[in-house]
């Protein structure tokens, strides 16, 4: 029996992925540990692992941001990348590490397993590695271990081959490291130094790359081919959640195959403004031969208009295992979860995503080939429906979601990462 420590953001989207990680640690008989948010508290103590709150400076609302930093509101493009680097992520660094060195001090710890956006174990992994367990990082995100192949992370710039693409990838990371993120990375550097007597070693962004290992939760096929590509680095596949049994809308019968079924969502967490994407689409297919089936993501269903067109069909939640497999197109603001879940049922993607990770899982969704991205976060009908009405029409989108989807499906994302584990923590006792 091992025991871990995971570290995690306080944020919905964040917590729930490494909730299945903890709940599978658990049932194999691993003593886990889970440092976040005591508004997480329940949930991870459902999973069976022993919940460890965060110290008030390191927990931030990531959920509810705007609330938490009024002058958030209202910011846009880079500024607004910048504002959340530093605010939600670098300036909460302090007391994570603190948090993480606490437990260190406590109890032996074999490895420690962190989401990327925890900057705690950023800090920690400028320890030397006999002062410290591994770290290894959690790639619930898409990948953002920096590359000459590939832009940086968090512009959406998909691939161009070749020396061009490579000098237009060195250009783009100039800009951004040095005039776009140069006052935050300048703080994270200070901060480093502050807490480990060292600067950070690298841009903030590629922190993960450098981490003991990187287990990266989805297949080659839906990322970027890195000639340079870490050898820490291990694809694992998707998580896939647990089959769900909630009571099904009476309207379910309804999806009785006569029709296309076009399923839209704006998830759990930015679903606040139904006129970026679940609106528009609506409007887009009204009166079409499609059945149109809306998530509200937990928001009460009267959010919506009452005078729906007849073919939408409405519910607060709906189970994935037994909607894909029945969907036709997907309609999402790109969460990174649903995309894999969709992709994993061989659904083609129609993506309008431009704000956090979601701007790097549209653009690989429009690369892959296996949908549409809108590249936009709030878009209008008519887009909305040349793009759906195009990836009904056009099978190769269905063709290339279906190739990814089996690679997904011959994968075993848990088995890959306790591989992982156990390869490097007897490693690293050997070592040690």
């Amino acid at each position: 029996m091992s025991t871990y420590l995971i570290t995690c953001t306080p944020a919905h989207g964040h917590v729930l992925p490494l909730l299945q990680i903890a709940r599978h640690l658990v049932d194999r008989g691993d003593e886990v540990r889970f440092l976040t948010s005591p508004r997480y508290a329940e949930r991870v103590e459902a999973s069976g692992a022993q919940f460890v709150p965060l110290p008030t400076d390191a927990d931030v609302d990531l959920d509810h941001a705007d609330a938490a930093f009024p002058d958030r509101a209202g910011l846009t493009g880079p500024a607004a990348l910048r504002f959340d680097m530093s605010n939600l992520f670098i300036r909460p660094g302090a007391a994570q590490l603190e948090a993480v060195r606490a437990e260190l001090a406590d109890r032996r710890i074999d490895a420690i397993l962190s989401e990327p956006l925890f900057v705690g174990c950023a800090l920690l992994q400028r320890v030397p590695t006999n002062e410290r367990p591994p770290i290894v990082v959690l790639g619930i995100f898409p990948l953002g271990a920096r590359s000459r192949d590939t832009a940086p992370f968090g512009l959406g710039v998909t691939p161009l081959s070749g020396p061009v693409g490579r000098l237009r990838n060195a250009a783009l990371r100039t800009v951004a490291e040095r005039v776009i993120f140069g006052s935050v990375q300048k703080e994270a550097d200070a901060l480093a130094r502050r807490t480990t007597g060292r600067a950070l070693g690298g841009f903030v962004l590629d922190w993960a790359g450098l981490a003991d290992a990187y287990v990266q939760f989805t297949v080659p096929e839906f990322e970027y081919p890195r000639s340079d590509l870490p050898a820490s680095v291990r694809f694992a596949g998707p998580l896939t959640p647990a089959a769900s049994d909630p009571a099904l809308p009476e309207w379910w019968s309804d999806l009785d195959g006569s029709r296309p079924v076009v399923h839209v969502t704006q998830g759990t967490i930015a679903n606040a403004d139904f006129s970026q994407l679940v609106e528009p689409t609506i409007a887009a297919l009204a009166g079409s031969d499609v059945l149109l089936v809306v998530s509200t993501g937990g928001r009460p269903v009267d959010s919506l208009p009452a005078d729906l067109p007849a073919n939408v069909r409405v519910s607060p939640y709906l189970p994935y295992d037994r909607l894909l497999p029945l969907t036709d197109v997907l309609v999402t603001n790109g969460g990174y979860g649903g995309v894999q879940q969709a992709l994993a049922h061989g659904v083609p993607i129609v993506v309008a995503g431009q704000t956090e990770d979601k701007v790097e899982v549209s653009a690989r969704v429009g690369w892959s080939g296996a949908g549409i991205n809108l590249r936009a976060t709030t878009v209008p009908p008519e887009r909305v429906r040349r793009a759906v009405e195009e990836v009904l029409r056009d099978g190769r989108y269905r063709g290339n979601a279906e190739r990814i989807g089996t690679a997904m499906r011959r994968a075993d994302a848990k088995t890959a990462l306790t591989s992982v584990l156990d390869e490097l923590t007897q490693g690293w006792a050997r070592v040690s």
